[in-house]
């Protein structure tokens, strides 16, 4: 286990969601999750159109509206006020969890308490008896959207790890996350288990796999 407070190295949140903006595709239609997710929308390249769907029932959110033009009855999922871009569609909340589990989304990017080195999730609640659950709509998500990808720090504020062999939390999905950010790396879920397709700046192989519990290799560059 680490040490808290021992990685200084690596991405910082912002630098985490810029990173994972990189890999949105044009033309993708995506939900985001609470919390670092919700960053990757400032990050988008230009001339690359991503389109947002919030399971509250809209498709095309634009970004956080300005002072002067925020409009209290338009939020996404996380109560957040949002703008509606041109061309925007609001519909019936049912409609939206069609959408989902009718497998209409890109990609869906989700914060995570866990991750197996199976893609199993846990993202919802640690199962502590005074815990406060907040699944939302991620069940729902990682069952009916084509590709999950999770931001989270590698460990946790006390240092255990994140990437782990079997999640000990309540699960959300089962072998669904396909590929990883972290403020160390990027990391893919293959069937052989974790593998670090890139590092963050300052940081090295061994620095990462001293914080994974499962095991976990670099892609070969060949």
């Amino acid at each position: 286990m680490s040490k808290p407070g021992d990685n200084p190295r690596g991405w910082s949140r912002e630098e985490m969601a810029q990173r994972t903006a990189l890999d949105i595709p044009d033309g993708a239609y995506v939900n985001l999750g609470i919390g670092i997710p919700e960053m990757v929308a400032q990050f988008i390249p230009a001339g690359r159109e991503v389109i947002y769907h919030t399971e509250n029932g809209l498709l095309g959110m634009g970004p956080e509206p300005s002072p002067d033009n925020a409009d209290p009855e338009l939020i996404n999922a996380g109560k957040k006020m949002v703008t509606a871009v041109p061309g925007a569609a609001f519909f019936h909340h049912a409609d939206s969890f069609v959408m989902i589990r009718g497998g209409h989304i890109d990609l869906c990017v989700l914060g995570a308490l866990q991750v197996s080195q199976q893609g199993d999730l846990a993202n919802w609640s640690t199962g502590a008896p005074d815990a406060i659950p907040a699944v939302g709509g991620a069940m729902d998500l990682v069952a009916g959207v084509k590709k999950i990808a999770v931001i989270t720090q590698h460990t946790t504020k006390d240092g255990h790890p994140k990437l782990v062999q079997a999640c000990t939390y309540p699960l959300t999905g089962k072998a669904v996350v396909n590929r990883i950010y972290t403020n160390l790396a990027v990391v893919d879920v293959e069937d052989a288990g974790f593998v670090v397709a890139e590092l963050a700046p300052g940081v090295d192989f061994d620095f990462v796999r001293d914080r994974t519990e499962a095991p976990i290799k670099m892609r070969s560059s060949s």
